[in-house]
């Protein structure tokens, strides 16, 4: 592999022990997938972030034909088919953050609670409906829910953010889980109270050049 790529592999193995040592993510249950070439690299099935070297990352082409030592995360379909469909991402990250699974769990979109649901693109963040791990449906169903967006949530799963880049879609993961952690409290003192569609179109306008810019 020449220098960017192995920067690349290096900087998934980064970003992966930061979303489990942020709490973003537990175990191996979070992949991420990095677009390369006329492909994309994507964490292995089944392997400890902390024993993971830069050769351990898999080449997945866009046929779905991977290379390398290990087979690709069980999820790499949906990863697949966000960046095939996405022309705009360049990265995806996917994990299974308590408050994000919880209102998963409860099909709950995270509405406007506040501003910062900009960074996700719009005034929502969509629950994909519920499919079996791994499958063309699931990938299907979360290609859907991200039109127009950069986040959405999977029915009884988990998260998806997709980004310009890995810094960006990190940053944007751990946005929308506060804003899930916001949300779930609100919840519990009543009615919500919510901003608007213009309003939340006002921020996104603004965002173009907010948040972190890499």
């Amino acid at each position: 592999m020449d220098a960017e790529e192995r920067m690349k592999r290096e900087a998934i193995i980064a970003a992966c022990l930061e979303m489990n040592r942020s709490g973003l993510n537990q175990g191996t249950s979070g992949n991420i997938s990095v677009r390369h070439g006329d492909g994309l690299l994507i964490t292995p099935t089944a392997i400890a972030y902390e024993k993971l070297a830069p050769e351990d990352i898999v080449f997945l082409a866009m046929d779905g034909t991977a290379t390398g030592r290990h087979r690709p995360s069980s999820e790499w379909r949906f990863h697949r088919d966000i960046l095939a469909s996405r022309p705009d991402a360049h990265a995806v990250v996917h994990a299974h953050p308590l408050a994000c699974t919880t209102l998963a769990i409860m099909n709950r979109e995270i509405p406007a609670v506040h501003y910062m649901i900009a960074a996700a693109g719009g005034p929502t963040i969509r629950v994909a409906p519920y499919a079996i791990y791994g499958s063309e449906d699931l990938s299907r169903n979360a290609v859907a829910a991200l039109e127009g967006r950069l986040a959405c949530l999977l029915e009884h799963h988990g998260m998806i953010a997709i980004g310009p880049s890995l810094p960006r879609t990190m940053w944007t993961a751990v946005e929308v889980e506060t804003l899930a952690k916001q949300y779930l409290g609100c919840l519990q003192l009543g009615e919500v109270r919510l901003l608007s569609d213009a309003q939340i179109a006002a921020v996104v306008e603004r965002f173009a050049g907010y948040g972190l810019q890499v």
